[in-house]
């Protein structure tokens, strides 16, 4: 069976936990293939509610194998905390696997990524502050640690203090701090190391053993595309690939292995941090849709920006990540409204503008062109197939995925588990 891949199609925040979990019984293994603890999901089973970071969202079906792969950053204090937290609700974390490629976020990467988000001031872009960033540019400077590091005591000893010797002169004579000692940072990552070592693996050979066995595995996604560093609304995005090309650099699993690749939706759009957001609204429609659908950041816990649903950034999504269908979630949200816009396009000055603007500058500058669907005042939560549904969020469904260039294969009707009608099947 060929892998699929499950990703954010707007800003983040569309609701991929749900995606994943809803489909973590029927496959075999779940990997995260990008992002680190600056990603968030929220998952609701039964009367139980799991917020996870760094954990792919598959760790809640016992049957599946969780694997955090290459292109993760991870943060091991974290990490433990989050495993610690599962384990004492009673759920197995045992047959989780870590690539001992994947980075290891160290105490200095999140202290760089706090003081100069500061230093920003006006300026800044948003960052939770957690050290993604600054980690992803020691990889990318070939000064990065790598979790394998750990057992070498020696070279671990040499790249951290190689690492430092540049960023102590920033923190000190740029920043007014104080330097921070290598040994101090040698001894708490080797802290780490014994804990660790259970769940280190050659994670591409895993996957890629488990495809030639005809293992069914899923890709998911952290934050969401619009926040890609190549395809994002830059400078304000992620400091990795969330698109669908990075499923395959993060894991070590080829292209020709994939044949389905699933973005999330969300029937609005939200974003967190700074950066442009067209159809974000500041009435109180915006803080109704903050309001009934829960909008705070399962990592940051910052209020989300709000907005209409955006066409434009559906299609695009579509585009680069080659999206095969559709899950839309949080349909339940519009649940009251009589009217509810849609943008369509972009006006750009003073021109109609349908594909999303090559220029950042276009983009800052990009007002909505909404077009209004008629609302529903039916509750939706117990809808089981889409028949169920009122005819307007039928027809509300329909236009969406007229507009954004895929099919709609799921939709969620509400928070929990089994509140998902399936139109087709992802499997």
């Amino acid at each position: 069976m060929p892998a699929l891949v499950l990703l954010g199609a707007q800003w983040g925040d569309e609701g991929k936990g749900k995606a994943t979990d809803l489909l973590g019984g029927s496959v075999d293994y779940v990997v995260r293939y990008q992002g680190g603890n600056n990603a968030g999901h929220t998952v609701v089973v039964g009367d139980q509610k799991y917020a996870l970071h760094l954990l792919p969202s598959g760790i809640l079906s016992p049957e599946c194998t969780p694997v955090i792969g290459n292109g993760v950053v991870v943060d091991p204090s974290v990490l433990f905390s989050e495993l610690n937290g599962l384990n004492e609700r009673g759920v197995d974390t045992s047959k989780l696997l870590i690539s001992g490629n994947a980075h290891i976020i160290t105490p200095y990467n999140v202290t760089v990524d706090k003081v100069t988000e500061r230093f920003l001031g006006k300026r800044k872009i948003g960052t939770t502050g957690r050290g993604i960033g600054p980690t992803y540019a020691d990889k990318i400077n070939r000064v990065g640690i790598r979790i394998q590091d750990l057992y070498d005591e020696s070279i671990l000893t040499q790249k951290v203090e190689a690492a430092l010797d540049g960023k102590n002169q920033l923190l000190t004579k740029v920043f007014n701090r104080r330097a921070i000692e290598a040994g101090q940072v040698v001894e708490e990552l080797l802290s780490y190391a014994d804990r660790l070592k259970p769940y280190v693996a050659d994670t591409v050979l895993v996957l890629n053993q488990a495809l030639e066995q005809d293992k069914v595995v899923l890709f998911e996604g952290g934050q969401g595309t619009l926040l890609d560093i190549d395809h994002g609304t830059y400078p304000f995005v992620t400091s990795s690939n969330p698109t669908a090309g990075g499923a395959c650099t993060g894991s070590g699993v080829g292209p020709t292995k994939i044949s389905r690749v699933i973005g999330i939706l969300k029937a609005y759009t939200t974003r967190v941090g700074s950066g442009p957001f067209p159809t974000e609204l500041f009435d109180e429609d915006g803080e109704a849709l903050r309001r009934i659908g829960g909008e705070r950041g399962v990592t940051t816990g910052r209020d989300r920006r709000c907005g209409w649903f955006d066409a434009v950034i559906a299609r695009y999504a579509t585009r680069v990540n080659g999206l095969t269908d559709f899950f839309l979630t949080k349909l339940d949200v519009l649940t009251g409204w009589e009217q509810i816009p849609v943008c369509v396009a972009y006006e750009i000055d003073g021109k109609r503008v349908e594909e999303l603007p090559y220029s950042q500058t276009d983009f800052h500058h990009a007002k909505p062109i909404y077009e209004t669907l008629p609302g529903w005042s039916e509750d939706i939560t117990k809808a089981k197939s889409f028949s169920d549904l009122p005819k307007n969020a039928q027809n509300y469904v329909k236009a969406l995925e007229e507009m954004s260039g895929a099919p709609i294969s799921a939709i969620g009707v509400g928070p929990g588990r089994d509140e998902t009608i399936e139109i087709n099947s992802f499997l």
